[in-house]
């Protein structure tokens, strides 16, 4: 469980989380809010490597559907590994909007963010790998039901310019993302911005910044520690 009490942009997720018995229900409340997830690939330069990627020159976009959304104080349901393969973890700093944006300045993109909280953009890695050679779509991948784990939302004021906000995924008690906004090749004010010139953004909407060095594979019974600032949530994994 978070250590503080975590605020909501709008008054629908506000009243999912204010107190203890509520934050076990976040999911339905936060999925009502969202319109979309958009996730950012190979925003950290060691992970394109290691993914054997090239470093994009702009961010890469993709989303997943509201549906896809599950709360941290839920297990982790994994796709049959028999059928669909290893499912990957990816930790990632997330951003909800408590405005719309559309061809937003950077000053726009800085006051339209409502809440901040740390995500996991979960992959059927050998599907999608699949999918990338024969040059299809990644959704079958990326966006089935559970494939968007969040944590709950905190007030963006307490981190600043999101300059050097550092936070970490330890599965089993061992540290394995190591991530900090400082090391992303598009920063965040920039990246709402560039987004919401490529498409419009809209109130509830939730971006997933990309993730760091370290992603890796899930395993039944893993216990997944996120930290991020004073806050920590742990989730298990069926």
């Amino acid at each position: 469980m978070s250590q503080s009490p975590s605020i909501s942009l709008v008054d629908t997720i506000a009243a999912s989380v204010k107190d203890d018995e509520s934050i076990a229900t976040i999911n339905d409340s936060v999925r009502e809010s969202i319109g979309k997830v958009i996730c950012v690939g190979r925003n950290y330069a060691e992970h394109a490597r290691e993914l054997g990627n090239e470093i994009p020159k702009s961010p890469i976009l993709f989303m997943k559907p509201a549906s896809s959304v599950v709360s941290v104080h839920n297990d982790i349901v994994r796709p049959n590994p028999a059928l669909y393969g290893d499912t990957h973890y990816e930790a990632e700093l997330c951003i909800q909007l408590a405005a719309d944006l559309s061809a937003a300045t950077i000053e726009q993109a800085k006051q339209a963010i409502g809440g901040v909280t740390l995500g996991l953009d979960l992959t059927l890695r050998d599907l999608q790998s699949k999918l990338k050679e024969k040059g299809h779509p990644w959704e079958r991948a990326k966006c089935f039901d559970g494939a968007c784990v969040l944590a709950d939302w905190i007030d963006p004021q307490a981190f600043g310019d999101f300059c050097h906000v550092e936070y970490q995924l330890y599965i089993n008690d061992e540290l394995k993302q190591d991530g900090d906004s400082a090391l992303m090749l598009f920063p965040v004010y920039e990246l709402l911005a560039e987004i919401s010139h490529a498409f419009s953004l809209q109130a509830g909407d939730v971006i997933m910044t990309g993730t760091p060095s370290g992603v890796g594979i899930l395993q039944a019974d893993d216990t997944l520690t996120f930290k991020l600032g004073t806050h920590e949530w742990q989730v298990q994994v069926r």
